[in-house]
C-alpha cells in the first residue's frame, strides 16, 4: 500500500514539475478564438499584471514567473496568446521589459491565467 502511495504522489508530481519547466513558452495566434488568453500591452509597467522579459532561449522559460520564450510553432507552446489592440478585450495587461531580472507578476490574482 505505501508502495502504491509513493508511486502515486511521484507521478502527480512529476507532471506537475514538468507542466511548470513549459510553462512560459508562448505563441502568438492570429485570431482570438485560437488563444488561451487575450494580452494587453502596455506602455507603463504601473498599469501591468505581468512584467514580461521576452527571451531568446527556450530553456529560460521555466516556470510561471514573466519569463517568456515566442515559438513559431503553435504546438510547442504550453500558451497561445492573442494581442488585443484594446485594453478592455485583455484578460491579462502585460508590460515588455529590457531585464530579465524585472520580470513578475504585479496582479498576483491573474496568475493562474498563464499556468
Amino acid at each position: 500500500m505505501r508502495t502504491y502511495i509513493f508511486l502515486a504522489f511521484m507521478v502527480t508530481l512529476l507532471t506537475f514539475c514538468h507542466a511548470r519547466v513549459d510553462a512560459q513558452v508562448v505563441y502568438a495566434t492570429q485570431y482570438s478564438g485560437d488563444a488561451n488568453v487575450k494580452v494587453f500591452v502596455t506602455e507603463y509597467k504601473s498599469d501591468a499584471d505581468l512584467v514580461v522579459y521576452k527571451t531568446s532561449y527556450k530553456g529560460d522559460a521555466d516556470g510561471n514567473n514573466g519569463i517568456w520564450y515566442f515559438t513559431e510553432y503553435q504546438g510547442d507552446a504550453k500558451k497561445k496568446l492573442y494581442i488585443t489592440k484594446y485594453k478592455s478585450d485583455a484578460d491579462l495587461i502585460i508590460y515588455y521589459t529590457e531585464y530579465k531580472s524585472d520580470a513578475g507578476w504585479v496582479n498576483q490574482s491573474k496568475q493562474q491565467l498563464m499556468n
